[in-house]
């Protein structure tokens, strides 16, 4: 179709028709890449209503508890946090992102979860317009969980369009799809490659890969919920990473065979039987201490602590997205219900970034008052730093307020 093996470069030539042919390529990449031919891209307020028709009231129910509680987390985050800087003349300006554009998966499944945990953290740090992205199914419309969840969101605007091509939509702006100042939310590789491209024209929440949990272990750990948690990692994708270390060989062992027997009753069991095959693990260390050491080098998306007096063991964790604190902390509540995003660094990134949070969707502006004791106490050290650099212009515009020049 591009003319080249290469994803990247294919990439970069959805994002030039973007740019340049707005939504005549949206529409035209919808069809040939999705076999999709759209009369409209945007969502309309009459068919998010509808939608709740189509979705089983409990889970609407489920999602809205889970709205709820991704609510109360992050406006806690908020309270502890918005109160800014002053001190003698200097202080800092806390605003919020004007427009987001929030990614979710879709087409073959939906992802009503990635909608309530990229869009209400955006919501609750006072972001004014969410809009939402989202591929099309076959017959031209965003799956109705979809809908609802984005509408519990209070997303504002809602577009059928996914892929590469959304993301130069959100990043350049269209006829029809607004240019936005950030975008998250996760994608398959032609979705991270075109962040990674647009990064700099809007800021991006980061470049997650496979899903990764790392569960530590002793002895007291559950055989079965262990190796239940590990497939439910496993479950995401082919190159999803589930890993066990544990200081008992035969926890391992009793947890290799609830993998197997367990593994068979499962629906999506090639997928999770692929990605245990080439991205599974077991490791046997010595104590909790060398198994908390390795998950700091690893530094994984999910860590689950499963051993005799977790909490104890939390000041050694240093790198990690999540840390799932004793025998029923699974990360599967956290993927839906516990509160904090679930948009979490993948890739060892955990060793330098954090999950999705509020602060992700503000920024801060310095602002510098100086007073006349302030420049009599600060204005020859400025002066003698900037000719240090070779500015003389710089000292000079000190040194006329000092009455020097």
């Amino acid at each position: 179709m591009f003319g080249t093996d290469d994803p990247e470069q294919a990439v970069r030539q959805i994002i030039d028709e973007v740019r340049s042919r707005g939504d005549a390529a949206l529409f035209d990449y919808t069809s040939k890449i999705d076999g999709i031919k759209l009369t409209s891209l945007e969502v309309s307020k009459p068919q998010i209503t509808s939608a709740y028709n189509e979705v089983d009231s409990e889970l609407v129910s489920a999602l809205k508890l889970a709205a709820e509680r991704i609510r109360s987390f992050h406006s806690a985050q908020k309270d502890s946090i918005w109160h800014g800087v002053a001190e003698e003349g200097l202080s800092q300006l806390i605003r919020p992102l004007e427009r987001i554009g929030a990614y979710v998966p879709g087409g073959i499944a939906s992802y009503p979860s990635t909608v309530l945990m990229t869009a209400i953290p955006a919501r609750v740090a006072g972001v004014k317009e969410i809009i939402l992205v989202t591929p099309p199914r076959g017959e031209g419309v965003v799956p109705p969980p979809t809908l609802v969840a984005a509408d519990i969101a209070q997303v504002d605007r809602i577009f059928c369009v996914g892929g590469a091509q959304a993301i130069a939509a959100l990043a350049f702006g269209t006829e029809s799809i607004p240019k936005v100042d950030k975008i998250c939310g996760p994608g398959n590789i032609f979705v991270v490659l075109a962040k990674k491209l647009v990064y700099g024209m809007v800021d991006i929440d980061g470049l997650q890969g496979p899903s990764e949990v790392l569960i530590v272990a002793d002895e007291t750990a559950n055989p079965k919920y262990r190796a239940a948690d590990l497939l439910a990692q496993a479950e995401h994708d082919p190159l999803a990473s589930a890993i066990l270390v544990t200081t008992s060989r035969q926890l391992a062992e009793e947890v290799n065979r609830e993998v197997e027997q367990q593994l068979r009753e499962l629906s999506r069991q090639e997928i999770v039987a692929e990605s245990i095959e080439n991205r599974g693990k077991m490791v046997v260390v010595n104590n909790v201490d060398e198994a908390i050491e390795l998950a700091n080098l690893y530094a994984p998306e999910h860590l689950c602590l499963v051993v005799d007096k977790p909490a104890a063991y939390l000041d050694k964790v240093v790198n990690a997205g999540c840390v799932y604190v004793g025998e029923n902390s699974t990360a599967v509540l956290g993927d839906y219900v516990a509160g904090p995003s679930h948009a979490l660094p993948t890739g060892g990134t955990a060793r330098f970034s954090s999950p999705l949070n509020i602060v992700d969707f503000m920024k801060l502006t310095n602002v510098v008052t100086i007073d006349e004791t302030s420049l009599k106490q600060l204005g020859r050290a400025a002066s003698i730093i900037a000719r240090a650099e070779g500015f003389e212009a710089h000292a000079k515009a000190v040194e006329k307020r000092l009455g020097r020049d």
